[in-house]
């Protein structure tokens, strides 16, 4: 099982933007490799802490066999980044997509863990019909094999309303490191953070809550624990 990187960890915990890169093509609908490098380098240059690959940005498509741009586009993020960490004294935070159902999101995490990101985005829209417990068991998969960051979507784009409990016993698994939250409903954005609260490890939690963002980032939240 791939581990986090104590630096990375650090990276993560104190803080950072990783924008979802998009996917570049050319007037023919193929992967434009100057340009998608020049994305890479363009949100590197800026500022950003990491990359986040083969997410929805990315399209989805990529992994699709006909197409076949799942591992190009990985690689080509990961060697911008290798350029980049050559000037940068923190180093970057990896993280690739992970999506499907157990057998495709195992092989996806094996496939970042050879091309050295650090940590998945764990989707969970194709196993959306899972109940609480199946899903549970295949968050504990995928997490066997590397790091993993949790993903709350939206219902409207493809997720789910996940219940505390889901996220209070999710927190508990071994190698889930962060939480990207992201359900565009401050009750259901609650649960997540109570679930972490509660749990006394410390998760990284990132906003991807597009309507909320600003107020997500400055609100304190305070629980009362085992009270």
């Amino acid at each position: 099982m791939q581990t986090l990187d104590p630096n990375i960890d650090i990276a993560l915990k104190a803080g950072t933007v990783i924008p979802a890169h998009p996917l570049a093509l050319n007037a023919e609908r193929k992967l434009d490799e100057r340009r998608q490098r020049a994305l890479s380098r363009y949100y590197l240059a800026a500022g950003a802490g990491g990359l986040a690959v083969g997410v929805h940005t990315t399209q989805f498509a990529i992994r699709e066999p006909r197409v076949g741009l799942f591992d190009p586009v990985l690689r080509l993020a990961a060697e911008e980044m290798d350029r980049a960490e050559k000037s940068r004294q923190v180093p970057l935070v990896r993280v690739g997509g992970i999506c499907g159902k157990t057998a495709q999101a195992l092989a996806e995490a094996r496939l970042l863990s050879d091309l050295k990101y650090n940590v998945g985005l764990l989707s969970l829209a194709a196993v959306r019909d899972l109940d609480d417990d199946s899903l549970l068991a295949h968050c504990r998969e995928v997490a066997s094999v590397l790091p993993i960051m949790g993903f709350y979507l939206q219902p409207a784009v493809g997720g789910r309303v996940l219940s505390y409990k889901f996220w209070r016993q999710f927190v508990e698994i071994e190698n889930i490191v962060a939480i990207k939250i992201a359900p565009f409903n401050r009750y259901h954005t609650l649960d997540v953070v109570r679930a972490v609260a509660d749990s006394r490890r410390e998760i990284a939690l990132y906003t991807g809550n597009d309507d909320n963002i600003v107020m997500d980032l400055l609100t304190p939240y305070a629980f009362q624990i085992n009270g």
